[in-house]
């Protein structure tokens, strides 16, 4: 999965949103744009949509994670820190079956 790259200090991982969705949820992989595609349900006005980004990986992987790319953007980059590639791989088969 191109999406998630290891770094160092955790990991970094692509992913694109649709607001205004009933619940958050992670719905799958897109193959062409090489990126995690995400619903969320604040809409993008006033750092709504990325707080509850940030949050809701957070809470997903117990770990630190800020938004490194898209603030303004549909297609953002989020960095996780002290989480490797597998273990997140491994979070999101056992969660959303991917």
């Amino acid at each position: 999965m191109k999406a998630v790259t290891e770094t160092r200090d955790g990991i970094v991982v692509d992913i694109e949103v649709s607001p205004k969705s009933k619940t958050f949820e992670i719905i799958g992989y897109n193959k062409w744009r090489e990126k995690i595609e995400i619903r969320i349900k604040s809409v993008p006005q006033k750092g709504k949509a990325n707080k509850e980004i940030v949050n809701e990986f957070s809470r997903l992987t117990g770990s630190q994670v800020e938004i490194i790319s898209g603030l303004k953007s549909h297609h953002k980059t989020l960095r996780v820190y002290n989480l490797s590639k597998s273990e997140f791989l491994h979070i999101l088969k056992d969660k959303y079956n991917l």
